[in-house]
């Protein structure tokens, strides 16, 4: 008799608290703002909570969707040209704070970048199961592997969106790893971008700036070093257990963008230390039961699939609480199913009803 698939109640459940309580920090972050800017304090949260149902929805369905079928090429290849298109139409949308990330499509912002993350570990997972075992063969392998996701990473980085063009590469590295890609490689791959990423710093204005505001924020307090400084207060303001929900004081008009980059500042200010605790703890969780599914399921393309969708969430959430920390320069990263935006909210979840998926035929 063919066992019940059954989901992980587990990570469902981690991940349904993140939503709720993220609506929950959007509203508390946003509402002053939202009505100095609308005339409505709960334009935030209202936005927030439909795009919320739609991807718990989404998710449900692809809780049900057989994850095997996700390794089509006439699936992977149109999505990996429709992403690159994308890419590519957002470089001439509308500037939106400074930078080329939304398509604007009636009333909703879409961001191409978020959808990107997704196609490319499918790719990535479909491309190296049929690698098995040549992983590291350069010309064959490697060489494909790094034309695909070089582009997508060169624009990314060209909109701009450091931020995100980091999170890629986290997850590219961590799939090879998982495929079994030697270490030499890595650092070769390391040192072969080093003099790209220096270009990158030196030769960009707005990221020195940032950089130089990493190394020293109070050189500049009231300019590039005034969001990590602002950001540094809400966090030590929090102490052990905060101010109090909706207490936060930064989010008056201090902290920039309080609802969606620095939302863990926000978090950290009102519910305290144990908040800010319990927050990474429900992320640990996650990553807990991705690389479970991971471990256990029965085939290369669900491993690899697993363990890319894991990194993808769990490292961006990584990247954003290290940005609210100052331990990494300041980059717009939202911190997954916890800030506020669609784009970012959706394809999260859309993640997740696909590890769920995985975990059912997991042993």
């Amino acid at each position: 008799m063919a066992r019940q698939l059954e989901s992980d109640r587990i990570l469902f459940g981690a991940v349904v608290i993140l939503v709720l309580f993220g609506a929950l920090m959007v509203f508390s972050a946003s509402a002053v703002l939202a009505s100095e800017r609308f005339g409505n304090s709960y334009h935030f949260l209202i936005r927030q909570v439909l795009w919320a149902v739609v991807g718990l929805a989404v998710m449900v369905g692809m809780m049900h969707l057989d994850y095997r079928r996700l390794a089509n090429p006439r699936l992977v290849f149109p999505a990996l040209g429709l992403q690159l298109i994308l890419l590519v139409v957002v470089l001439f949308a509308d500037r939106a704070h400074n930078a080329h990330r939304w398509l604007h499509l009636g009333p909703m912002n879409f961001q191409p970048s978020e959808l990107t993350k997704l196609v490319l570990v499918v790719f990535l997972a479909y491309f190296l199961r049929l690698r098995q075992g040549a992983v590291n063969d350069w010309k064959h392998t490697l060489l494909p592997v790094g034309l695909v996701a070089g582009a997508s990473v060169a624009l990314v980085v060209k909109e701009p969106d450091f931020g995100t063009s980091l999170a890629l590469v986290l997850v590219v590295a961590a799939m090879l790893f998982a495929a079994g890609m030697r270490l030499g490689h890595f650092a070769l791959g390391i040192l072969a971008a080093a003099p790209a990423l220096y270009l990158l710093i030196l030769y960009s204005p707005y990221r020195y700036r940032r950089w130089l505001a990493f190394l020293d924020p109070y050189s500049d307090p009231l300019g590039k070093g005034f969001q990590i400084i602002q950001s540094f207060i809400a966090v030590g303001t929090g102490g052990i257990d905060g101010l109090g929900l909706m207490e936060g004081k930064q989010k008056l008009f201090y902290l920039p963008e309080p609802h969606t980059d620095f939302i863990f500042a926000v978090i950290s200010e009102e519910l305290g230390f144990i908040g800010a605790v319990l927050v990474l703890g429900l992320f640990g969780v996650i990553l807990w039961r991705g690389l479970r599914a991971a471990s256990g399921c029965g085939d290369k393309f669900g491993r690899l699939l697993a363990v890319g969708l894991t990194v993808m969430l769990v490292g961006q959430a990584l990247v954003n609480v290290s940005v609210v920390l100052g331990l990494l320069p300041t980059k717009g990263i939202p911190l997954p199913f916890v800030s506020y935006g669609g784009s970012s909210l959706l394809m999260s979840l859309i993640a997740v009803g696909i590890l769920l998926n995985i975990s059912q035929h997991s042993s």
